[in-house]
């Protein structure tokens, strides 16, 4: 897999790449499996590209994506090229029109190549790469004026030939790892915890609420008791502190930069990395 030029296809909030060097340098020196029940746009398993992967999220659209790279890599750029050259001279209403057909496919429930090139093209062109959904589950981040390609294609290429040996799936953090045992690695990067309690954003309609943190947090202990090694990362709170404080797991505080918000005195930040080894 070492000649291969794999990365992220989506920009993703929360996502990891900053963290890779303080991520890799925390790494057990073996594992039997790679588990990641929140896979968002993948940095951390793109960057260790583990041989017996199964990864997870609850967002079916990104599943979607990453299903139809693996499958049907040929099929996915030629529609997300398509998206791209049908570009109007008013690309901003170009951008809504295409917004609004990938909403009413999600409406539709049709997870297809179609989907996955509209999610790319979204994500892509719209603003920051955020994906927030309405309380009706509609996609509604505006547009942010570029007009660029939507993928590299021999990435797209490369990352399909290493996804075909990962397992991928959607559904629950906990059903994701229902099979992880002794000597498994579990990367854990779920949904920040608030850092104003009062608040929480979600990147899904189900959205991830403190009584699911806890139920991570249990999820973490149980899969310490089963002999796993775990990794979480997760905003500096005393909430996220409460959870895993006190347990005798490694609890390191690293600076991070917070691209997305559009207040730049609130752009840095700090995170916790907990290990359990």
């Amino acid at each position: 897999m070492s000649n291969l030029k794999v990365a992220p296809f989506v920009k993703w909030a929360g996502g990891k790449r900053q963290l890779l060097p303080q991520i890799k340098e925390r790494m057990p020196e073996t594992y039997n499996n790679y588990y990641e029940p929140f896979v968002g746009g993948g940095a951390v398993m793109f960057e260790l590209l583990p041989a017996n992967a199964l990864i997870n999220d609850i967002n079916k659209a990104l599943i979607n994506a990453y299903r139809r790279i693996c499958d049907e890599p040929e099929a996915f750029l030629e529609a997300v090229n398509a998206l791209d050259r049908g570009m109007w001279e008013d690309s901003k209403a170009y951008y809504y029109l295409l917004r609004e057909h990938y909403n009413d496919k999600l409406m539709q429930s049709e997870y297809d190549v179609e989907l996955a090139a509209l999610f790319v093209f979204m994500n892509k062109h719209c603003f920051n790469g955020l994906y927030r959904v309405n309380g009706k589950g509609l996609f509604n981040v505006p547009y942010n004026q570029s007009r660029g390609v939507s993928v590299d294609e021999k990435l797209i290429r490369d990352t399909s030939k290493y996804l075909r040996g990962v397992t991928i799936i959607d559904g629950d953090f906990e059903d994701a790892c229902a099979n992880a045992a002794d000597g498994d690695f579990v990367f854990l990067d779920s949904p920040y915890a608030p850092l104003n309690p009062t608040s929480f954003e979600s990147y899904t309609k189900e959205g991830f609420d403190i009584e699911s943190h806890r139920r991570l947090a249990r999820l973490y202990d149980e899969l310490t008791a089963r002999g796993c090694y775990c990794m979480l990362t997760n905003h500096n709170t005393e909430f996220i502190n409460e959870l895993y404080g006190d347990k005798g797991y490694t609890i390191d505080v690293v600076s991070v930069k917070r691209m997305i918000n559009s207040d730049a005195s609130n752009r840095v930040g700090e995170e916790v990395i907990i290990c359990n080894y």
